[in-house]
């Protein structure tokens, strides 16, 4: 484990953490993202990141959240991620969950300076269970977050789509 990183994973599990950290991680992420043209992310320092493009739910425009992401081999046992919805234990799912419950086929990410089309699936039951208990390893504070709202945290698998092209990113 990096040096720090225990003292992060505390400082993240609060309730301060959770009020400020979505207004300056996502605005300070975006911003070296663009300004290194996807070659850093900050957070990823800490986890590994990704930049997930998708349209909105309601305005089709494409909508781009930088973004914690878990790497795990999709079901063809290729490249894959898990995206986990916490919202840093906040009450409301995040928005670009609903993002991808609408558009699971429209999405890109940005993966260490490339981009990929990806498919998106909520994940479910069984199989979320189990996909649960390794993100709570890769990440404990995530249980912090889970038992300080009363909604079940949305997990999402991403694989690899052939074709699709990528929309166009926000300036």
């Amino acid at each position: 484990m990096a040096p720090g990183v225990r003292l992060v994973q505390k400082v993240s599990s609060t309730r301060v953490f959770a009020r400020i950290a979505p207004h300056v991680v996502p605005a300070m992420d975006r911003a070296v993202h663009r300004l290194t043209r996807g070659k850093v992310l900050l957070s990823a320092r800490m986890l590994p990141g990704v930049v997930l493009t998708v349209p909105g739910a309601r305005s089709g425009q494409p909508r781009t959240t930088p973004l914690a992401c878990m790497p795990h081999p999709g079901a063809d046992g290729g490249e894959g991620w898990v995206l986990v919805g916490s919202n840093f234990g906040r009450p409301g799912h995040p928005a670009w969950t609903a993002n991808l419950l609408a558009h699971p086929e429209a999405a890109v990410i940005n993966w260490k300076g490339r981009d990929i089309p990806v498919t998106a699936r909520l994940l479910a039951g069984e199989e979320r269970a189990g996909v649960w208990a390794l993100a709570l390893r890769f990440w404990p504070p995530y249980a912090a977050y889970q038992s300080r709202i009363d909604r079940e945290i949305r997990l999402f698998r991403l694989e690899r789509r052939e074709g699709g092209g990528a929309p166009a990113r926000e300036a």
